[in-house]
């Protein structure tokens, strides 16, 4: 199990039922089972052959009758659960899956990129988002997203950008990744671009020296 994989899993909350969408090899609903933090479980994936190996995994739990494949496209094949996991996904497939119905009770959300649309998604359908912060594994950064479907936030713009947790607590990871894609912007900016394309970096470096400036200050 990566790096990853653990520290998605040691956000699971205890539910009566998880749905692990999209779920690959199945170790999150593998350990969900094992900790004893649901009772049931879906496990569904849009390829029945990247199914069959959470299957295999979970032979026991699905002959137990606990836990449900599903090959199909995001919830369409998921009955009622309490809380949804979506993991390495892009941020706009998590928002077209998480847009087919109302939100879940719980959601565990581990975008692989576009992390501040997911961000906003949430906060425009109601949600409440509990955690949300990078980590990193094998010199990958990773965001993770927590909270329930109902109770509501406001996020600032930056919050929305970069994550609330994120520039509250500057844990190590977060500060790597801003203060490395910082650096990177500047470097690109001696190239050859199209001046739509320079434009956008000239916008993205201007937003990252406001918030690496105030963390410089503050250390």
């Amino acid at each position: 199990m990566t790096g990853r994989i653990k520290e998605i899993c040691s956000n699971l909350p205890v539910v009566g039922c998880l749905a692990d969408v999209g779920c690959d090899h199945g170790y999150c609903t593998k350990y969900a089972f094992d900790h004893h933090l649901c009772e049931r479980a879906y496990i569904s994936d849009i390829s029945a052959g990247s199914l069959e190996k959470a299957q295999k995994l979970l032979a026991k739990e699905i002959g137990a009758g606990k836990c449900i494949p599903c090959v199909g496209d995001g919830l369409q094949k998921i009955g009622a659960c309490d809380c949804v996991l979506l993991a390495g996904l892009g941020g706009e497939e998590i928002i077209r899956i998480l847009s087919e119905r109302a939100l879940p009770a719980r959601f565990v959300l581990q975008p692989m990129r576009n992390s501040e649309k997911v961000r906003a998604f949430l906060l425009a359908r109601g949600a409440k988002i509990e955690r949300d912060y990078t980590f990193g594994d094998g010199g990958y950064y990773y965001d993770l997203i927590t909270g329930t479907g109902s109770g509501g936030d406001t996020y600032s713009d930056y919050e929305i950008l970069f994550g609330r947790e994120n520039l509250k607590r500057l844990p190590e990871a977060f500060l790597k990744r801003l203060f490395e894609e910082r650096e990177k912007i500047k470097a690109r900016m001696g190239r050859q671009m199209s001046r739509k394309s320079r434009e956008e970096l000239v916008r993205r470096l201007s937003v990252l020296e406001v918030v690496t400036d105030a963390i410089e200050g503050n250390i």
